[in-house]
């Protein structure tokens, strides 16, 4: 308890707005790259850095271009950070891995090595919303996230329940008219479940991708009208 108090202390210290922690053993259903990913390692680690509200002001139907270099500069310093603690845990014995903030392997999906949302969300850094993304109590959907894998015996989270109710701003406000504003009670089963995935590709793809200083795959209209982290304080 004593390591885990000091290393989500170090974290906040390095710029983490948030840290969870979860063991290996709950994140077994989800999908990797490698298959093997989790294999050397006991505890995952999410770190959350939040993003500057006022960023999504200037928002209206399209991302800008703001937005996308604000989103690009968050995940390097999450690699930033997550690489720093990485040689921190390795200095004190332990076996860890950064896993990239923000990096697609498989482009016929949209896997990276792991969903940063789902470690995130058994971690206990928030709950998975109707717009897929994880929404903490603090910032709403407005975060960046990272993964740490380590074999440090951490004291792990608890998920906490989701808070969505009857809110269906995120559904309203899709410019895809993807989100298909269905609850859940802890997390969906699968992307459609939730929302017409192939509608928010061809959305990202197709259409914003190619906006002048726009780079990415990025949006930003749900993370905009979610009430949950909307207010300063």
């Amino acid at each position: 308890m004593e390591y885990t108090a000091k290393l989500k202390d170090y974290l906040m210290k390095e710029g983490a707005d948030l840290v969870g922690v979860t063991d290996v053993q709950s994140l077994s259903e989800l999908k990797t790259i490698p298959e093997n990913l989790f294999s050397p390692f006991t505890h995952a680690i999410s770190i959350a850095m939040q993003l500057p509200r006022a960023v999504f002001d200037f928002i209206v139907d399209q991302p800008t271009p703001l937005y996308s270099s604000t989103y690009q500069n968050v995940n390097r310093l999450l690699d930033e950070v997550a690489y720093k603690a990485v040689k921190k845990l390795q200095s004190d014995g332990y076996v860890s891995l950064p896993i990239p903030a923000s990096q697609i392997l498989d482009h016929e999906e949209w896997y990276g090595n792991v969903s940063h949302k789902a470690v995130a969300r058994i971690a206990g850094l928030g709950w998975q919303g109707k717009n897929l993304l994880l929404i903490t109590p603090e910032y709403g959907s407005r975060v960046r996230l990272v993964t740490i894998l380590t074999s440090a015996p951490l004291s792990v989270d608890s998920p906490v329940a989701n808070r969505c109710g009857k809110c269906m701003k995120c559904s309203e406000a899709c410019p895809a008219g993807a989100i298909k504003g269905l609850s859940t009670k802890d997390y969906y089963k699968s992307r459609n479940e939730a929302l017409d995935f192939g509608k928010c590709v061809s959305k990202l793809t197709e259409e914003f991708q190619h906006l002048p200083n726009v780079s990415g795959l990025i949006c930003g209209i749900c993370i905009k009208v979610c009430p949950w982290g909307s207010k300063l304080g």
